[in-house]
């Protein structure tokens, strides 16, 4: 069921008008498609055409100067005319060899009338076939697009649409996707499929190959080639290369869609995981059972929090779109839902060494993209657990993922932080501050600081953090501070008289003192936080 809808060179030649006519050179390039029809009796006509124009000329415009015909020829190449009809008598009796050694090596077609011809009934009677194919190549297209959708509402897989494709194009198609072996439509043999493959390799840009990326997710998940061995690929092609993969990429979204919540629905063994009910041995048979063959060297835990307005049908477009960008990645992705959050299984495929830097890029990826503008996601933040080696102490990873969680909840936002093993002094603090000492602690050691600090607004303690995390250097701490370098002398001496003079030289005195400072920071954001959500004043 092939739809002709355009005209090549060839198809030309049969029509009445043309019957006295010969091809003396570039008889190669008779498959050239021909979208117009213009007269051109000038020698300078580069800017004048679009491309794939039939020209009828009689020679006027270079007459015997061998040199212009040449120009002019060089000019309709360049421009992607379809080829050049000359009538000889008039102005032209003969093309040189020169002229003719030019459009073979081009495979431009060169025509000549060997008797008088009207233009005007050539252009009319091409010019009219034109627009006929040109309607019916719209009804044909909104023919092929009805036939399409009803396929999509109907088949279970992508080879049916293929085949409606190819029907309607005659073609050589083939689709070749990240996750599946390439389709052939119509099917090849072994050495017939290493030839086509061959060709594609060697002809690059070529008129007789197009190609379209079906895209899924923001990123490609396959291409759809169509191949012509005997003619250039034309409007009619694209534009059915082109509707074939927006719709494939519908089919694949909606089996990635049931495939996707499928996995979320069946849990129960992920939860009993999670809670570290399985050995070793039972999670490697749940693993190949429900996730197939894999080949993992550890792998972590991360949970991501959502705004509360996102729906059940929006979580499962998020974890495709995720899914897709850890996989890049080099990890295998198992998903669940518990305790209203969304969990990530990260099983890591590729090295350990560079585990973190490939998830973190991920991740960025995943904040910085439009796709979450576009479905009004809002992830207000990612958790990521203690990297573990064997699989079946995944609940370790969930524990720490958990724990990262409630501590970006009181971390300041130019200390945030996603991963459970940049947390450090964090995790130290999340450990001893329900001791009742703690805060007792804190306020012996900075007290005289805070106090005098609110009574004469000294800015001591800052000056305490940048002297702490400047090593001691004055210099450096006083280009951080902003301040001279008398100021901050001035400022070390009351601090001396306040926290004694071996508060730098006594290590043990200065490790407590880096670590209340801390601690101070954490927890005085923590009830700052808790302040502003009760809306009572903050304290200072």
């Amino acid at each position: 069921m092939q739809h002709h809808s355009s005209l090549a060179v060839k198809d030309i030649l049969s029509r009445k008008h043309f019957e006295k006519t010969e091809v003396i050179a570039g008889v190669e390039g008779l498959t050239r498609q021909v979208k117009w029809v213009h007269v051109v009796e000038v020698p300078n006509i580069r800017k004048l055409l679009n491309g794939n124009e039939l020209i009828l000329s009689t020679g006027v415009a270079w007459k015997d100067n061998h040199a212009l015909l040449v120009d002019f020829l060089e000019q309709l190449i360049d421009c992607g005319a379809a080829g050049l009809c000359i009538e000889i008598g008039t102005y032209t009796d003969s093309i040189p060899d020169e002229v003719i050694r030019l459009a073979d090596h081009y495979c431009f077609p060169i025509i000549l009338f060997l008797e008088e011809v009207q233009f005007v009934n050539i252009t009319q009677d091409i010019h009219v076939q034109l627009i006929n194919q040109h309607y019916q190549m719209i009804q044909d297209l909104e023919d092929y697009s009805q036939k399409l959708n009803q396929k999509l509402l109907a088949i279970e897989n992508s080879v049916e649409m293929l085949t409606l494709m190819q029907e309607y194009t005659g073609l050589q198609v083939l689709m070749r996707t990240l996750n599946a072996e390439d389709i052939y439509v119509p099917e090849l043999s072994d050495e017939r499929r290493d030839d086509l493959l061959s060709y594609l390799d060697q002809a690059g840009d070529s008129p007789f190959i197009s190609h379209k990326p079906v895209p899924l997710m923001e990123q490609e998940y396959g291409e759809i080639f169509i191949v012509s061995r005997e003619r250039e690929i034309n409007e009619f092609d694209l534009l059915i290369l082109d509707r074939t993969a927006t719709v494939l990429a519908q089919l694949f979204l909606r089996e990635m869609y049931v495939e996707e919540r499928r996995r979320t629905e069946k849990n129960e063994w992920i939860t009993n995981w999670l809670d570290g009910k399985h050995n070793e041995q039972e999670t490697s048979d749940n693993l190949t059972y429900h996730e197939g063959k894999l080949n993992v060297l550890g792998g972590t835990a991360a949970i991501c929090k959502l705004s509360q307005n996102t729906t059940s049908s929006n979580i499962t477009y998020l974890n495709l779109f995720i899914r897709a960008i850890f996989e890049q990645q080099g990890f295998h992705m198992i998903t669940t839902e518990r305790h209203g959050y969304i969990v990530y299984i990260l099983l890591n495929k590729r090295g350990k060494s560079s585990w973190k830097q490939r998830l973190n890029k991920g991740m960025e990826r995943v904040y910085q993209t439009e796709f979450l503008k576009k479905h009004a996601f809002k992830i207000t933040s990612m958790a990521v657990g203690q990297y573990i080696e064997t699989l079946s102490d995944i609940g370790r990873s969930y524990e720490t993922a958990v724990e990262t969680l409630k501590l970006q909840k009181n971390m300041r936002t130019e200390r945030f932080c996603s991963f459970y093993e940049d947390l450090h002094m964090y995790r130290v603090i999340s450990l001893v501050k329900s001791q009742n000492e703690f805060q007792h602690m804190i306020t012996e050691y900075l007290s005289p600081v805070i106090e005098y600090d609110k009574q004469f607004n000294g800015k001591l303690l800052h000056t305490l953090k940048a002297y702490l995390a400047c090593n001691g250097s004055k210099k450096e701490t006083a280009e951080q501070l902003f301040i001279v370098r008398q100021t901050l002398y001035y400022r070390l001496e009351k601090l001396e008289r306040l926290l004694g003079e071996d508060f730098m030289s006594n290590s043990e005195k200065r490790m407590a003192i880096e670590f209340m400072l801390f601690a101070h920071n954490y927890l005085n954001t923590q009830v700052n936080m808790q302040n502003v959500k009760s809306d009572k004043p903050v304290s200072t």
